[in-house]
């Protein structure tokens, strides 16, 4: 795994929403404690009910966060790339964790111990307010994004999650037409709010459209701004 530099790293930190509130002097602090990691594919990051004591933010590669139910089945909580973190409750008390993470591909990321990212917190008010600052942004979000889903249908969520799916990739390079998104059915019924059975139903309206185009673990979206027809 290549070597980041203090640059790289403050780069990376300045892009996730959690840190998007620190300045440049700030962000450097916390870079200085950031420790390169990196997984091959398929590789637990941790596990559920492991020890909580570092958070993780991606530079490259995918990660997903998924929960096993007694009866076996696993279900996909969130999906992670470039920019974004895990694991940072870590930041703040060293609970177990309450998913296990595992890699999509090979990812290369830093590290953040939880100790030092308190000792900074006590030493540099700011970056504490700043964290502060950036969890209740993006609480306001989630919290406004929930009401919005109770309102709209299964169909609209799932249009919504696609959307959002699309975009991602898109940041990551892809172009804006016949956009790749790598989620299974179940993954996309997960984010959406819905059993699996009913976003299935409704991929396939969206395939026999022409919207998009279903393979294992992974879609094609041919025309992303079709999409929008179904999100109200």
């Amino acid at each position: 795994m290549a070597a980041t530099s203090t640059e790289d790293t403050i780069a990376l930190l300045a892009r996730v929403p959690t840190f998007e509130a620190l300045g440049p002097e700030e962000l450097s602090h916390v870079a200085e404690v950031a420790v390169p990691r990196g997984w091959e594919p398929g590789q637990v990051v941790f596990r559920e009910g492991d020890e909580s004591d570092t958070c993780y933010v991606v530079k490259h590669g995918h990660a997903r966060a998924i929960r096993q139910h007694a009866d076996g089945r696993t279900i996909t909580l969130a999906n992670f790339g470039s920019g974004d973190i895990f694991g940072e409750l870590a930041m703040f008390e060293d609970e177990r964790r309450s998913a296990t993470v595992e890699t999509l591909d090979k990812v290369e990321a830093v590290a953040l111990l939880g100790a030092d990212m308190r000792r900074l917190m006590r030493e540099h008010p700011g970056i504490a307010v700043g964290i502060v600052v950036s969890l209740g942004r993006r609480l306001r979000a989630m919290n406004e994004r929930v009401a919005s889903q109770s309102f709209q249908t299964v169909q609209s969520r799932v249009a919504t999650v696609l959307t959002q799916l699309v975009a991602e990739a898109q940041e990551e390079g892809a172009g804006e037409r016949e956009v790749l998104v790598v989620a299974t059915q179940a993954d996309v019924a997960k984010l959406a709010g819905s059993s699996r059975e009913s976003a299935s139903r409704f991929l396939a309206v969206l395939e026999r459209a022409g919207v998009i185009e279903q393979g294992r673990g992974k879609l094609t979206v041919h025309d992303p701004s079709a999409l929008e027809r179904y999100v109200f």
